[in-house]
């Protein structure tokens, strides 16, 4: 078997030259990379790498803590995640927390003890606020999708206000004046920031805005079948319905058609998040779209940055979104 002499030997540099390029590229320049990596190759050197991550107190874990795997959209940020974390030498330790505060602040204590390298959250909530006293230090983390007001760590999010706003606007110019919304959890900033969005596209068309026009969600198929169903016994029923996610409007609408309610002849629905399934619902689902995967690999990217060095700061990414209209929204019967 060939050691590291050997590799050395054939790329005319040092050992210590094929360690750190091994262990850390970056400090090396592009060209003693390529021959390092070429004498690699023909040296058919393999490397302990349990021991050079040993040697070098990293473990290229990073801890990922999903609100809900069962959702389809973080399914979509969990598949970006992996691909960038695969190429850059890394691996990903999911956990379905539900939320539960005490399991994610179990799983921040693996990168304070060494088990992992740093952690994503892909909910507003920082995992290590139990485990330590507050400080202006960046933390190991990056916080991504929903997000925390104010955080000492990297953050990946949507304008969720300004994409709730154009699909308000979206709905209004298609003659709705009576357009239900079935929102989030109240405790989430998803649905703070989606109801003032849609609030927004109200008062600017002159249509005050009404409580009784607002329905309880929790992001689920069923909270969204349950509501529409609520609606329903309105005596003056909205014409419009506003999802803040795809999964609650598909719920929905399978409320609506149970009842022989049209979409959209007698009531528009949209949606939020633009999931696989969305254009294949019946109606297919107008919707607001969400880059989920980029979500994924930027998150991947800030935190392996921060944690190799290349990050000093707590930037806040903005990833855009686009109107996506299908058949489900349709203008007001008489309009």
């Amino acid at each position: 078997m060939s050691n590291i002499r050997e590799v050395a030997q054939l790329a005319g540099v040092s050992v210590a030259t094929v360690s750190r390029t091994l262990q850390q590229p970056e400090l090396v320049s592009l060209k003693t990379r390529n021959k390092v990596l070429a004498a690699v190759k023909q040296a058919g050197y393999k490397p302990n790498l349990m021991a050079v991550k040993f040697r070098s107190g990293k473990t290229h874990n990073l801890v990922v803590l999903v609100p809900t795997i069962a959702n389809v959209f973080f399914a979509r940020v969990i598949s970006g995640m992996q691909q960038v974390a695969h190429e850059r030498d890394y691996s990903l330790l999911l956990c379905n927390t539900l939320a539960d505060q005490e399991m994610e602040a179990s799983y921040a204590k693996m990168v304070q003890t060494s088990q992992a390298d740093g952690l994503i959250q892909l909910r507003a909530h920082n995992p290590f606020a139990s485990l330590e006293p507050a400080s202006d230090a960046v933390l190991p983390m990056v916080n991504a999708c929903e997000v925390l007001d104010k955080t000492n760590c990297p953050t990946v999010v949507l304008d969720n206000r300004a994409a709730a706003c154009a699909m308000t606007e979206h709905l209004l110019s298609l003659g709705h004046r009576r357009i239900a919304m079935i929102k989030g959890p109240s405790r989430s900033p998803l649905t703070r920031d989606r109801v003032a969005g849609y609030r927004d596209a109200l008062e600017a068309a002159g249509i005050a805005y009404q409580d009784e026009l607002l329905f309880r969600g929790d992001f689920t198929l069923q909270s969204g079948h349950k509501a529409a169903a609520e609606l329903l016994a309105m005596t003056n029923r909205p014409t419009a319905i506003f999802c803040e996610n795809d999964e609650m409007a598909i719920g929905a609408i399978q409320c609506l058609k149970q009842h022989g309610v049209k979409v959209p002849e007698d009531m528009s629905v949209a949606g939020f998040d633009d999931i696989s399934f969305a254009q294949y619902c019946d109606p297919p689902l107008t919707t607001i779209a969400q880059p989920a995967e980029e979500f994924g690999s930027t998150a991947v990217s800030l935190l392996i940055d921060l944690l190799e060095g290349r990050l000093t700061k707590a930037p806040k990414v903005i990833l855009p979104f686009e109107l996506i209209i299908r058949t489900s929204t349709g203008p007001v019967r008489g309009a």
